[in-house]
């Protein structure tokens, strides 16, 4: 592939602020990083007074600059790149922190003086301050460290120092309490540190450890979110109403029960409140009402509750659907919607063709919509549509079209019904919800949840994406589902072979053990495709720690101790937990007669079978005896194929 003259002078001037060759090649496949990069470097260049060398730690500062600020906050940069080629700004400590501070004020006038006092611009820490700092911390835990040695939590140490020294260098700081703790402990031997990891965390403990969302009421910070001059009066509303509470909601569509997938999206969004003190709703997305029935209206609420979560509140989309018609009709009055007549055909894929109803006057629309409302047009002959453009490109997505069927909440009220482009954004701002949290198919919606949102000025909740969850050999789908019970190939949505959870449930698995495989595969950003055999290992794992131990024969194989060596039957003392006496135990009886499973037994073995077989002695559990077999008498007047032995006991 040919190299630009243009790239070639980038890599230079990138070089020039000392990254290497391939650090700067790299960076060039960013078309934003480079241009923001680029514009940085040069605003560098006419502050300082020799502009042809910039040293490599302001060159580090200005990399990160272009890297980890976020574009609300692009036309503040100049107070930034000012500080550091004056190394006011000396670490990554302070720029991160100033880059926070303009986030939370990104509106000019900037008040300089708080952002340096928050930033700690211009406060220099010293090597005699880490050398010191770091003294106290290790003499404070001293005894600690001597018991534990290695096995200490060094972030404490580490945590402790930054608190009393927060603007010093994290790099320096860490490298002057290893020094230390080789002084007073010795070298780090790390074979003695190695500590089994038995405990099996909760997916809310995970999910606080692992996700660094932001804080209620600074949505502003996250990349992408959308700042209108409303924005800060609208958030400071919102928290005047929460609190500053984490509100989080699971919201499914009443149109089917829950599968395995579904279970990752309550852990995920019940955890997440739950770990930080907050509140989730259950809301139902009923905005579909000839697929809605009230069996999965309950049938949700109850797989919610087994799973062990209670929604703070139970709301339905249509609790607002006067409140949506109304916002609606705002849209038109702000030419922001308009009523078209193109047919769903046309509407489909991606390279929508635009509507020739797009600039029809506002009252003509506001008219239709209203006829739309008193059913004057048949399904499918008119919808109400938004002037947006989603994140994949779609044109104009539909805000409300007709459908003429009963609704299981509102009766007949209505026949023009809000799409879930249009309800999910208001519902959450209504509730407001700090974080959104959906799966990533709903990652090409966040433009339009953000617009819509601001178009009607209304706090505008931040939508997070996560990668969904699917089980290889299994049918989730709702749509594949009903046609596997319309065709009678599965009795119903619990039939044991799906993986619903009804189905799951009624299989016997404990609902501690769904919740640890959801923990198990944690949150990320990429598509999760994962064997069933991983959830049968859940199970299992749980089953192990609370399931009484007892014992049960199917197919039973008759099995008599020829030299049974007690006078008369005895009892044995068995555990309920193995391994654990203080849970309990109970008995069994031991006679001269006893069964075994049939699959334990095998006349033509394999190499690698290892129960009982003619040549091949075997242990019985719960005794310290060894039997062999003597002879096979088989009994086919009792069943066939039925066999029973005479055992001799070795």
């Amino acid at each position: 592939m040919a190299v630009s003259i243009d790239d070639e002078k980038r890599v230079a001037l990138f070089k020039s602020i000392g990254l290497n060759e391939q650090k700067s090649w790299e960076t060039l496949k960013n078309n934003d990083i480079t241009r923001l990069l680029e514009s940085t470097i040069n605003e560098a260049k006419t502050i300082l007074s020799n502009e042809n060398q910039i040293s490599k730690s302001i060159g580090n500062l200005l990399y990160s600059l272009s890297t980890k600020s976020k574009q609300q906050i692009y036309h503040l940069h100049k107070y930034l790149i000012k500080y550091i080629c004056e190394e006011k700004i000396k670490n990554e400590q302070q720029l991160i922190a100033a880059i926070d501070y303009l986030l939370t004020n990104p509106t000019e006038p900037i008040d300089q003086k708080a952002l340096e006092e928050s930033a700690g611009i211009g406060v220099n820490v010293t090597i005699d301050d880490i050398k010191r700092v770091v003294k106290e911390v290790i003499e404070e835990n001293k005894s600690k460290l001597i018991d534990q040695g290695y096995n200490f939590s060094m972030n404490t140490l580490i945590n402790e120092a930054r608190y009393r020294l927060k603007w010093a260098d994290g790099r320096l700081l860490k490298n002057e309490m290893d020094d230390q703790l080789v002084d007073l402990l010795g070298p780090n031997d790390r074979s003695s540190n190695i500590q089994p990891n038995t405990k099996i965390h909760s997916f809310a403990e995970l999910v606080g450890e692992a996700l660094n969302f932001h804080k209620p009421g600074e949505n502003y910070k996250t990349e992408g979110y959308v700042m209108t001059p409303k924005t800060l009066d609208l958030m400071r509303e919102h928290l005047k109403k929460t609190g500053g509470q984490i509100i989080t909601r699971f919201p499914p569509e009443p149109n089917g029960i829950l599968h395995i997938g579904h279970a990752k999206a309550i852990n995920f969004n019940f955890g997440y409140a739950k770990i930080n003190n907050g509140i989730c709703y259950l809301r139902y997305d009923d905005t579909n009402p000839e697929k809605e029935e009230e069996k999965f209206f309950t049938g949700i609420i109850d797989i919610v509750k087994w799973l062990g979560y209670e929604p703070y509140k139970v709301t339905h989309a249509s609790d607002h659907f006067d409140q949506l018609y109304e916002w609606a009709k705002e849209l038109i009055h702000r030419d922001l919607a308009y009523v078209c007549h193109q047919k769903g055909e046309e509407l489909k894929g991606h390279n929508v063709p635009e509507s020739p109803w797009r600039y029809r006057p506002i009252q003509e629309s506001l008219q239709l919509f209203e006829d739309m409302k008193h059913g004057k047009f048949a399904e499918g002959e008119a919808t109400l549509r938004m002037k947006c453009v989603m994140e994949d490109g779609k044109l104009d997505p539909v805000a409300y079209r007709i459908k003429y069927a009963h609704h299981a909440k509102t009766g007949d009220k209505w026949c023009i019904y809000p799409t879930y482009d249009y309800t999910h954004c208001l519902n959450d701002s209504i509730e407001n919800i700090t974080h959104s949290l959906c799966t990533k198919e709903f990652q090409s919606r966040r433009s339009s949840y953000y617009w819509l949102c601001n178009a009607l000025d209304l706090y505008c909740p931040v939508q997070w994406e996560y990668g969904r969850l699917n089980l290889q050999y299994t049918v989730v789908s709702k749509r594949k589902i009903v046609k596997l019970i319309e065709n009678n190939v599965v009795r119903d949505w619990d039939d044991p072979r799906l993986y619903t959870l009804t189905a799951l449930r009624r299989r016997g698995f404990p609902p501690e053990a769904i919740n640890l495989f959801c923990a198990r595969i944690g949150v990320t950003m990429s598509q999760t495709i994962l064997h069933p055999d991983m959830l049968d290992a859940c199970v299992r794992e749980v089953l192990n720690l609370n399931a009484p131990r007892v014992m049960v024969v199917l197919e039973p194989l008759k099995v008599t101790i020829t030299n049974f060596p007690y006078e008369k039957m005895t009892e044995l003392t068995v555990l309920n937990y193995p391994g654990e006496e203080s849970r309990g135990s109970h008995t069994i009886k031991f006679d001269s007669v006893i069964y075994i499973e049939k699959s334990d037994f095998s006349e033509n073995p394999t190499k690698d079978f290892k129960r009982l077989t003619p040549n091949q002695p075997c242990g019985l559990k719960h005794i310290a005896l060894v039997i062999t077999i003597q002879d096979i008498i088989r009994e086919p007047n009792f069943c066939k194929n039925a066999t029973s032995f005479n055992l001799y006991v070795l």
